[in-house]
């Protein structure tokens, strides 16, 4: 998979990813990342990529020509359209089943916004979606634009040395996941629970599932009622 980033400032956003299970899989050739410099095409001789926006108000707005021409640059060098994602609070929420559906993209291109954002007018002509990592605003779309191919990426078959551990994660099914624990047994007086010890694999599973339903409950109810539902409508 591929991840094409459209971004002023390259550097922040490969640092960021050119570490750890990432830049392994990079050099496995499982992904790869590349961070294009919005600025580079620019046809203002100052290298400036933003101006005032139309009818006033605060901050300063990034024009629609160089980030079409970045977007372009990219696009003639793939073997199709690929889907643009613009990180904005204004998207859908991003999630899990989010991740999934992109995860089966083989090109996937990411445009980080900066100021106050971008020209509407170049977003009705590239973007394919819009997607917010949560409801605050941050100074930019570098961050959550290294989230999501985190987020993605860990989905990409080998990516995870463990394939199984990203079936166990939190929102895999709906539920939170389960705590765990690892050696020593006891540590500062705190146990752990004597049926992970048990050896019996369906006890486990079951005590694994109790957890998370419980954990669910008390921390995410929305996701709780959700999954309650999903069990009912699936038992009729």
């Amino acid at each position: 998979m591929n991840f094409h980033i459209m971004t002023l400032f390259p550097d922040m956003v490969m640092n960021g990813l050119n570490t750890s299970i990432l830049a392994r899989a990079m050099d496995r050739g499982l992904i790869s990342c590349e961070a294009v410099d919005i600025r580079s095409y620019t046809e203002n001789r100052h290298g400036r990529v933003d101006d005032y926006t139309y009818g006033g108000g605060a901050g300063m707005l990034m024009q629609a020509q160089p980030v079409y021409d970045c977007w372009r640059s990219i696009q003639e060098r793939l073997p199709q359209k690929a889907r643009v994602v613009y990180l904005t609070p204004a998207g859908r929420v991003f999630t899990q089943e989010t991740a999934e559906e992109l995860s089966r993209e083989e090109e996937l291109i990411l445009l980080c916004g900066h100021y106050e954002g971008i020209d509407e007018r170049v977003l009705e002509e590239i973007v394919t979606d819009e997607i917010s990592i949560g409801d605050y605003v941050l100074t930019g779309g570098e961050l959550p634009a290294m989230i999501l191919v985190d987020a993605v990426a860990r989905l990409v078959p080998g990516v995870l040395n463990n394939g199984s551990s990203a079936e166990t994660d939190s929102f895999q099914n709906g539920l939170l996941e389960y705590p765990q624990y690892s050696r020593p047994e006891e540590w500062r007086g705190r146990r752990v629970p004597e049926i992970l010890l048990s050896g019996d694999h369906a006890k486990v599973d079951a005590w694994r599932l109790a957890q998370s339903l419980e954990r669910t409950k008390q921390r995410r109810p929305d996701l709780y009622e959700k999954y309650q539902l999903a069990e009912r409508e699936h038992s009729c």
